[in-house]
């Protein structure tokens, strides 16, 4: 089996969503830092232009987005589960929540609660990339944005209001990721945490196991023996085309997937996999060679090319 390559940088909250699994299934993983900013000339051979962080590679297979990179997770190494008692819909339908109605006010917040102190190459590029952000009023928008970040520590709280340690039970899982990596962002950036999360003792005894679950077994790698990995490999092969698929895609189309909320920009490719959970390309660069480039079907739009 293929080893777990991270492609991410520290700071970012939505790579601490796969850490925090590697910690809970106790993985080792090799890491590969990037820049915060674009371009990522180190990664885009092996996603064809895909902008997120993070990116999980597996000799030649590359899985994009969080929810998909978990469930991937599971399938490789399913004990001990990401989804316990069958609450794989539950947790991927509560990511909606987090990764939306919870992240992105967290985000706004921490722009601009930090933004003397935030470079400008980095102020430039989460301009072009984070559509949902106002740049411009991000001060004025701070009272609107602290009040429906605080509404979402509500619902953690709430969630943990029976006295239960995790938020399906006693084990950790998928739905404590989706809920604990806005908190993890809001320690790290807000100046007012302490007094934001004070009214929710729950919450902050439940932030104290979940800092303890750690991530895994990390080894540092450097993003060319990445690439030389993926050269070396050869991709699991194509899982076909959905019959009843409501867009009649056929094996082998080129098409381009493009996520629909945020960084949309087109990656390029020949349809491998489409199911109603996932989305598959294979691609082919001289820095990668041949890889498949992996995307939940939920979030995404596939379009042919003509």
């Amino acid at each position: 089996m293929s080893e777990l390559i991270l492609h991410h940088h520290d700071p970012s909250p939505f790579a601490e969503k796969i850490r925090l699994a590697f910690g809970i299934k106790q993985l080792a993983w090799r890491s590969v830092r990037l820049s915060m900013v674009m371009p990522r000339p180190e990664l885009m051979p092996l996603t064809g232009g895909y902008r997120k962080v993070p990116v999980l590679q597996a000799g030649a297979d590359i899985y994009c987005d969080t929810r998909l990179i978990a469930r991937e997770l599971e399938r490789r190494h399913p004990a001990p589960p990401l989804f316990p008692a069958g609450s794989e819909g539950l947790a991927l339908a509560l990511a909606w929540w987090s990764d939306r109605t919870f992240f992105e006010p967290g985000a706004a917040l921490a722009m601009a609660l930090n933004r003397a102190a935030i470079p400008q190459e980095v102020i430039d590029d989460r301009k072009d990339f984070f559509n949902f952000m106002d740049f411009d009023h991000l001060e004025a928008e701070t009272p609107h944005m602290l009040a429906q970040f605080r509404a979402s520590l509500a619902l953690v709280e709430r969630m943990l209001a029976d006295g239960r340690s995790f938020l399906l039970g006693e084990t950790a899982s998928f739905a404590d990721i989706d809920a604990w990596f806005p908190v993890w962002m809001a320690r790290r950036n807000f100046g007012i945490a302490d007094t934001l999360f004070a009214p929710f003792p729950r919450l902050l005894a439940w932030e104290v196991r979940m800092s303890a679950i750690g991530h895994g077994i990390r080894y540092e790698l450097d993003a060319r023996e990445a690439l030389a990995i993926a050269r070396a490999s050869d991709a699991l092969p194509g899982a076909g085309v959905d019959a009843v698929d409501p867009q009649k895609f056929r094996y082998r189309d080129r098409v381009t997937v493009t996520p629909d909320d945020y960084g949309r920009i087109p990656v390029e490719g020949e349809l491998v996999t489409l199911s109603i959970d996932e989305v598959a390309i294979r691609r082919a660069t001289a820095e990668a060679g041949e890889v498949v480039v992996h995307f939940p079907r939920l979030g995404y739009r596939v379009t042919r090319v003509a």
